[in-house]
């Protein structure tokens, strides 16, 4: 992390992922990632590598919060390794940011896995995806990871709202949406309120509950990512414009979503102009620790 200048960054993308390993080992299964890839109409089937990630944040002067999504329990597929993320992350420390994933079915071996993960490899987050991974956040199951997270000062990122994987295969690929409902992440943000939080995308069809909690709980956050911002609820552009402004992230969703598609369609957003560098850049490098900012 000492080699981010982020003084020299334009924006921090606190949302990409790495859907491939350097053994070419990927994070889905080829029906689940071509049902995904369909869904965002993404061009191409190839997976960039994460020294391609980097070079690709780096020709833009942007950072990168990078991880997987770990759902062996409920998906049969072996992630790709936390650590292999961090090192490479640790490679190309001027422009990315290594997070984890530890399915919470993992039990004490996983609590393990998480607190060994940010302290020898620095990881500063846990994503969750709770529909993929086939639990409620508020499920007891997890606390022992939010404890270690809280406890640790890491972030715990939470996927929210319908999500692309699965969509279009016959019964969504086993994957049910109601995991994801960002209400269900209230409980956890009361019994550890310590513990920073990141409610991931645009909530569809839950936004309004995603507004509540974030407005509510202190450390609850909102990233952007996953939808063009052309597409956004008219009443997210207009918290993120006021009582959000300091809790609302830029996330593209990477490479799903491009960061050059992402940033010019938010360039066409009514957002105030004090607020926009605190979206793009200024709200995630106090999140992530990156200023002596206070949250």
């Amino acid at each position: 992390m000492t080699g981010l200048d982020v003084a020299a960054l334009e924006a921090i993308d606190v949302h990409t992922h790495c859907e491939v390993s350097s053994r070419g080992h990927a994070s889905l299964s080829d029906e689940l990632h071509a049902a995904s890839g369909a869904y965002f109409k993404v061009e191409g089937e190839r997976k960039p590598t994460l020294e391609e990630m980097a070079a690709h944040y780096r020709e833009r002067r942007m950072a990168a919060v990078v991880f997987t999504v770990d759902a062996e329990h409920a998906t049969g597929t072996p992630p790709i390794p936390n650590e292999e993320i961090a090192e490479t992350a640790a490679a190309h420390s001027d422009v990315l940011v290594p997070f984890a994933s530890v399915d919470p079915f993992r039990g004490r071996a996983g609590v393990r896995q998480a607190r060994r993960l940010v302290e020898e490899y620095g990881v500063k987050g846990f994503k969750f995806h709770p529909s993929i991974q086939g639990f409620f956040p508020d499920d007891r199951l997890a606390y022992g990871l939010y404890e270690v997270i809280e406890e640790t000062g890491a972030i715990a990122l939470f996927h929210t709202g319908q999500t692309g994987i699965g969509a279009g295969v016959p019964g969504g690929g086993g994957i049910r949406l109601k995991y994801s409902n960002p209400l269900r992440v209230d409980d956890v943000a009361a019994d550890f309120p310590h513990m920073k939080i990141i409610l991931a995308h645009p909530s569809f069809p839950w936004q309004d509950e995603a507004l509540a909690v974030a407005t509510h709980k202190p450390g609850v956050h909102i990233d952007l990512s996953g939808w063009s911002p052309k597409y956004f609820p008219p009443q997210l552009v207009h918290y993120a414009n006021t009582l959000l402004k300091d809790k609302v992230l830029f996330g593209s969703d990477y490479p799903v979503l491009s960061p050059d598609r992402w940033l010019a369609d938010f360039a066409k957003l009514p957002i105030k102009d004090e607020v926009r560098p605190k979206i793009l850049k200024e709200n995630a490098a106090r999140l992530l620790g990156l200023t002596d900012s206070p949250l």
